[in-house]
This record gives structure tokens, sequence and C-alpha cells, in this order.
């Protein structure tokens, strides 16, 4: 009997495009939209800008292949795992980037792998789906297998632990690797993986590098692989300097492989209508249905499983984006005074405005025992706020960006032409959105052809 890691390997490396079924397809499609348009949205801040400037200081040059774009731009100069390094960094830039309930971010390490190395080898956009699929199924299931609530417990950004994996299975995917050297790629990445959860201490930058440093080592894994460097093929399961081991006390090591190829964790991922942190979502969209009611004077309470109340929960004072990003009650404020929690939500000067602050400190904060269980199953939550007629609560079980809602599809696209217009024109967005739709019969160079930014004037 095989173990863990070969079996995971033999299932990459034996995957083919017609094997993944039409509904599936269609989700990573929705999803790589959707991280797209958040890459293109973050690629001008200043984090996405430092790492942007460190990749390009090694850039070998122009080369017609072999080489793969920062999004938005024409030529592409990169090396694959370097593109991936910078996009992967846009996308997960300001909180707009996917989330899956294994409490991770799949899109902003899988899609930018994906795309960059699908461009340098001028990879079909069928194998390219395939890859993205193959890239979310194994990171969200090697999250699960460490059980993401005791991962995330003891300090470790999940998107960062598990994302080589997912970057490592899709570019064993594109470069087609047999079991052997996908077993390989995957020991390679495992041992480049990690990432600290200590960003909300201070509201540093290190967050923005996780997906993109993940969807790097990940491509470099892989590489290495078929240049004949081995990685340890039991990586997962070591007794000794095993991944799961050394993560988590204990493991679930069965629901890394439960159901592989049949059941799909991909479609299960959620998109981000908000700009903030994913755990946060059920509660603002609680605090938006009762921001009608609401006494702009009275109180509010808002009810959290331990662990988001811990990574969430801190005092809150003025402080960078992503202090404000983190920050449950920051959100809630924004969402009660604003009605929205946006990028608009979180510039300077709305961060430095004194009434968001005055709401946000006298936001209580409540420890709901009830959640424990369900979390991070359900990323739920409630808002509780005076009105007239005294308290008024509502309790989200799913956020609005979740699968279990109808409209999400079309909320995914509302969402991308809403950041990509700004940037790509009307019709540039929009035949960027349709080269999505029509992905299987189109090779990624001339999907992210249509991903140009757009000339002064043009419209």
């Amino acid at each position: 009997m095989r173990g863990l890691t070969w079996q995971v390997a033999d299932w990459v490396a034996a995957l083919r495009p017609e094997a993944i079924p039409r509904a599936v397809a269609e989700s990573v499609g929705l999803l790589a939209l959707d991280t797209l348009g958040a890459g293109l949205a973050g690629r001008s801040l200043p984090w996405t800008e430092a790492i942007r400037a460190w990749a390009l200081a090694a850039a070998p040059g122009e080369a017609p292949t072999g080489r793969a774009r920062i999004w938005g731009e024409a030529t592409a100069m990169l090396r694959a795992a370097d593109a991936a390094l910078v996009n992967g960094a846009a996308s997960h830039a300001f909180e707009l980037d996917d989330f899956h309930n294994a409490k991770l971010h799949p899109g902003a390490v899988v899609v930018p792998a994906a795309l960059a190395l699908g461009e340098a080898i001028n990879a079909s956009g069928e194998t390219v789906l395939a890859a993205i699929a193959a890239g979310y199924e194994v990171m969200i299931r090697t999250s699960l297998a460490l059980g993401p609530a005791a991962a995330r417990g003891r300090g470790w950004h999940l998107t960062a632990v598990c994302g080589t994996y997912g970057a490592a299975a899709t570019a064993a995917l594109l470069l087609r690797l047999d079991a052997e050297r996908t077993a390989w790629a995957l020991g390679l990445a495992g041992t480049q993986s990690g990432g600290l959860f200590a960003f909300t201490t201070d509201g540093s930058n290190s967050k923005r590098l996780h997906p993109g440093r993940a969807a790097q080592s990940g491509i470099m894994a892989a590489e290495l692989a078929a240049l004949g460097l081995s990685g340890p093929t039991v990586v997962y399961e070591a007794e000794d300097g095993g991944f799961l081991r050394a993560f988590v006390e204990r493991p679930e090591p069965e629901r890394l492989i439960s159901e592989l190829g049949r059941h799909w964790h991909a479609a299960e991922t959620s998109f981000k209508p908000h700009a903030c942190c994913g755990s946060l979502h059920a509660h603002v969209d609680a605090a938006l249905q009762l921001r009608s009611q609401w006494r702009r004077d009275g109180q509010v309470r808002v009810g959290m499983a331990k662990l988001v109340e811990r990574q969430c929960g801190y005092p809150y004072a003025p402080g960078s984006a992503l202090n404000a990003q983190m920050s449950a009650r920051y959100c809630i404020a924004a969402a009660l005074l604003d009605g929205a929690v946006l990028p608009a939500q979180f510039t300077a000067e709305r961060i430095a405005d004194p009434a968001i602050t005055r709401l946000a400190q006298r936001i209580e904060l409540v420890h709901d025992p009830a959640h424990d269980a369900l979390y991070p199953g359900h990323f739920l939550g409630w808002t509780e706020v005076e009105t007239a007629d005294g308290m008024r609560r509502a309790s989200v079980l799913d956020p609005s960006g979740s699968p279990e809602n109808p409209a999400m599809p079309e909320g995914v696209r509302r969402k991308f032409a809403a950041l990509a217009q700004p940037l790509l024109g009307t019709a540039g967005a929009a035949a960027l959105a349709q080269g999505f739709a029509g992905l299987r019969g189109l090779p990624v160079r001339a999907l992210l052809d249509r991903a140009v930014m757009r000339e002064a004037g043009h419209v």
C-alpha cells in the first residue's frame, strides 16, 4: 500500500482535463477570474510594488518563450516562479481574494502559479484549468488533514503553510511529471512550507507576501523535481520530520485522500464581496442587514467563535490597512457607518477618521460557545444592534460570498467588472471575462494578452 504522499502524487500525475467534472471546471474558472481581478486591483499597492521590485532586479530580460508576465503588463520578463510570486502577492494585496473554510486562500496561490507556468510553457487553457483544479484540491485537503482550527490555533497562516503543496501539484501537472517526480515535487514543496500569523500584532505586510511565496516555492519544487532533484516521498506522513506531525499534535491524515477524485473541495470555495478577513464576512453581512434599523449612538455587540475572537478581536487603534481589515471592530463599524466594507473603507483618510474609531472601540465582542463546534466548517457569526425598539440580532451561518448562495456566479462577475474596468476599460474587462468563460479552448498566453493595462484615454 502506497503512503499518503504517493497516493496524492499518483492522483495528480494521472489527472487529465477530461476527468474534471464540468461543474468543478466552471467553478474554478470563475474563481480564477475573481483572483485575476483581485490581482489587477492589487498590483499598484505599496507592498506589491516592493515585491515586484525585488523580482525585477533579477529579471534576465525579454525572451520570446519561457517567461511569464506580471499581470497587466504586455511583456513577459520573469521566470514563472518569480511572476507567480508577484501576482500571488498582488492577488492577496487587499483581502479581495477567495477563501475556503479550510482557513486558507487557494486562489491567490494556485491561480498565479498556473497562469505563470502555463504562459511560460504555452499551455492550453484546458490544461491550465485542470492544473488549477488539482492545485485547489491538494492545497485544501492538506489543510483539512492538519485540522485547520488546530493549526491556526498554533499561530500558522495556512495559506502559506499549505500553499506550497497546491502550487507544486499545479506545476507538476503542467510539466507532466510522472508519479515519482510529482512525489518529489510535493516533498520539495513541503520542506519550504511555513508562514506565521504574527502580522496581526502590528499590522505588518508579511501576510501579503505569503501566497506569492507559496506559489513561487511550489513552481520551484516542480521544476527542480523535473531536473532530477529528489524530495521526500513520505513528506506528509513521516514520523520524524513529516509535515502533519510537525505542525499539529493530532492530524487527520485520512482527510487528505478521502474520496480523492470523487469529492471536489475546490467547488466549495467562497469569493469575497467584502475587502476584509473572510472570518468576518458573516458578521459584516449581519451588520449590513441591520444597518437601517441601528440607532446611531446605540449599542453594538458581535458574537463569534473563540478562534475568530483570538484572530480578529484585538483592541482596535488606527494603524495600517491590514490592521483594520483583520479587525472585527473596525469592519463592523465600517459596515454600519458606510454601508460597505470595500477598499474605500481602508484608505489612510478613512482609517484616521475619529468617528469610525470611536464606534469601533465601543463595539462589544462576545464569545458564543455554540459557534466553536461549527467553525470553520461554517464561517458563521451574529451582529446585534440597538434600535428604537430595543436590541435586534441578525445571524448568518454561511456568508454571502459562499457557494451556498445561488447568486455567487453573478456576484463574482459584477465584482470582476468593478475591479477590472478602471484598469482595462469596459471593453477590455468584458473581453477578459469572456476569455475565462471560454478558457478550455483558449491558449493561456492569448488570455493574458487581454489583461494588458489600457493606454491613457482608451476605453
